[in-house]
């Protein structure tokens, strides 16, 4: 119970993997508040302790703001912030307008920055931390989620401004997410066959599990990473097995002296 005591926002944190982080958050001892626009659809519970939620509409600059003020009011302190929410709808970049893509930029990007501006007096008076939810999506090409995996990318370089800038008061970090497997996965990936089908691309074989992502968030706001800030933790199962390894048709089992050479070519 290391965050017995202490107070966690999870923007987000309704479903998906911010339902994940905040039932790990519950599981560690933290009074869990979780935000988003519409309640839970299921209670969000760990061994009777139950995360409270608070309506915000994280794109209201106006309302960022008085919901952590009104947070710091109630339990005089703040001791963690995770930016979770955020997502997109599958799109090319020309099939729809830039205002369209403003939008995922908006969710993705600033208003993170809004929320963690709006916070930040009390994480520093708690001497708390930041846990950013980034994408692999933000270090490599993303077809269909080109301005999500922008904002990503300005998401990962923006902690790392505030991990230089905020310390030693507030530490800030980020987790780089790959596929996890939550109750929309079928939106993507279709049917159980079609989750797995997808998991075997993964080098550990599988999809992450939102629990197995709030375990990690736990940590990087834990007094176990108190000398980590600035960094990105990527928990992605390996990341994705290279194409080329199923294409090839090389003999894994040649060795050294057996395999053929360009030499002289």
């Amino acid at each position: 119970m290391e965050f017995d005591g202490r107070v966690a926002v999870v923007t987000g944190g309704t479903r998906g993997v911010g339902a994940g982080i905040a039932r790990s958050f519950l599981a560690a001892g933290a009074h869990v508040v979780v935000c988003a626009r519409r309640p839970p659809d299921t209670r969000l519970e760990v061994h009777g302790r139950q995360a409270e939620f608070r309506p915000l509409d994280l794109r209201d600059p106006a309302a960022v703001p008085a919901f952590f003020a009104e947070l710091a009011a109630a339990y005089g302190r703040l001791d963690v912030l995770v930016n979770n929410a955020g997502g997109t709808p599958h799109r090319l970049l020309g099939e729809v307008d830039a205002a369209r893509h403003a939008r995922v930029i908006d969710l993705n990007l600033t208003a993170p920055l809004t929320a963690t501006l709006a916070a930040h007096p009390h994480l520093r008076a708690a001497r708390g931390a930041v846990v950013m939810i980034g994408s692999v999506s933000g270090t490599r090409p993303s077809p269909g989620s080109a301005a999500y995996g922008a904002a990503k990318a300005g998401l990962e370089n923006l902690a790392r401004s505030m991990a230089v800038e905020w310390a030693p008061e507030v530490r800030v970090n980020t987790l780089v997410l790959g596929m996890v497997r939550t109750e929309r996965s079928a939106l993507h990936y279709g049917d159980e066959e079609g989750v797995a089908a997808v998991g075997r691309t993964v080098p550990l074989g599988r999809l992450a599990e939102p629990a197995e992502v709030g375990e990690a968030a736990v940590f990087l706001a834990s007094d176990r990473a108190r000398y980590i800030s600035g960094a990105s933790l990527l928990v992605h199962g390996g990341g994705e097995r290279p194409a080329f390894l199923d294409a090839a048709t090389v003999n894994h089992g040649t060795t050294a002296s057996d395999a053929p050479t360009t030499e002289g070519t």
